[in-house]
């Protein structure tokens, strides 16, 4: 907007307005500016262009009808058109997803069974222990975690899709590397008991044989993975079952160790590879998937022996135990070096058929 200039008659109302002069004091040229019907009108300069009305800048020019003079040149609202909907084409015979019969259905030995793997982790906490380095160099952790997570979902589970398949909930697997006594242990981590811990001892990876170091960290890390998969009859299951369990993986994992061997002396749940071979003398003699089904029986009660075995097998476990110890003299029977058998031994009828048998390393 262009001011007037000072000394203007424009500028000169202006300051007589403000000061109250009367109006009868205004010079002539003032007075009309000044006319009380006129109060708020401003005199604008000759070359002052001026504003454009709010209605001419902000709503749009529209064109005016004229109502109609009477309801006979009423016309009805047309409707708006109806949506059309989206052709539906079915899906072609190969594309339409059909139930996979029981029948068929892969089984655990098959490459195409794919179970859900949890978040896994590494944590070493003493990079400048030697044991540290054998670790690194003897296995690749991603994937020795994967494998050992895969190989106990695949021996205790049937598959990931079977309705009687009830995996544990975890979410996470940390594998901590510390200076420890013993050889390793598994716990719920701080958070909660769905994120596991498995603490490996450093000082054991240091003393194991080189030519045995990748198969012994695959064995053990295998044996600890069940803890974090297996049922324990809501806390109420004996340790050497839980731990017999561990080893029966490790063992049909083909990761058991040298040293091992079956043993019926003792009592059936002495743990570990004593029982883990128990364990695998019930899987053989009562069908594959024995050890899975006792794990789910875990799962859905209390153990009460006595219950628990002739629930699931049909006989008390002594008596189990018992049949085990006889099939282990049975075997070492059969056993027999064949350099040590003559030809009139056999001439004679003196071997029974069943020690005819090839010999088993």
């Amino acid at each position: 907007m262009v001011l007037p200039a000072p000394g203007s008659d424009l500028m000169l109302w202006a300051s007589c307005f403000t000061s109250r002069i009367p109006y009868t004091a205004l010079p002539a040229t003032l007075k009309l500016a000044a006319s009380p019907s006129l109060r708020f009108r401003m005199v604008l300069p000759s070359n002052t262009t001026p504003a454009p009305t709010p209605s001419a800048l902000f709503l749009p020019a529209m064109s005016s009808t004229t109502a109609p003079s009477s309801s006979e040149d009423t016309q009805p609202t047309p409707a708006p058109p109806a949506a059309t909907p989206l052709p539906f084409r079915p899906k072609s015979p190969a594309q339409e997803q059909q139930p996979i019969p029981a029948a068929h259905r892969p089984r655990p030995s098959d490459p195409n069974v794919k179970f859900d793997l949890p978040k896994l982790r590494l944590e070493i906490r003493d990079l400048n222990h030697p044991a540290a380095v054998h670790f690194l160099s003897a296995v690749n952790t991603s994937h020795a975690l994967a494998t050992a997570v895969t190989s106990v979902l695949t021996l205790l589970y049937e598959s990931p899709s079977c309705p009687t398949t009830h995996i544990p909930p975890t979410r996470s697997v940390t594998l901590i590397l510390r200076d420890m006594g013993g050889v390793a242990y598994t716990t719920g981590s701080d958070l909660d008991d769905d994120h596991k811990e498995i603490h490996f001892s450093l000082p054991y990876i240091a003393g194991i044989a080189a030519e045995r170091r990748t198969d012994e960290i695959m064995g053990v890390l295998t044996h600890e993975m069940v803890h974090c998969y297996q049922w324990n009859a809501r806390g109420s299951c004996p340790g050497g079952l839980i731990e017999g369990i561990a080893d029966w993986v490790r063992l049909n994992s083909q990761l058991s160790p040298p040293h091992w061997k079956r043993d019926s002396s003792g009592n059936w749940d002495g743990g570990y590879q004593h029982t883990a071979y128990f364990l695998e003398y019930l899987e053989g003699r009562f069908g594959k998937g024995t050890v899975g089904k006792l794990n789910e029986k875990l799962r859905k009660q209390h153990y009460r022996e006595k219950e628990f075995w002739t629930e699931a097998l049909g006989r008390p476990v002594e008596q189990l135990w018992k049949d085990y110890g006889e099939k282990l003299k049975d075997d070492e029977a059969v056993l027999v070096n064949k350099d040590d058998i003559s030809d009139d031994d056999v001439r004679l009828g003196r071997l029974r058929a069943a020690d005819e048998v090839p010999l088993q390393e």
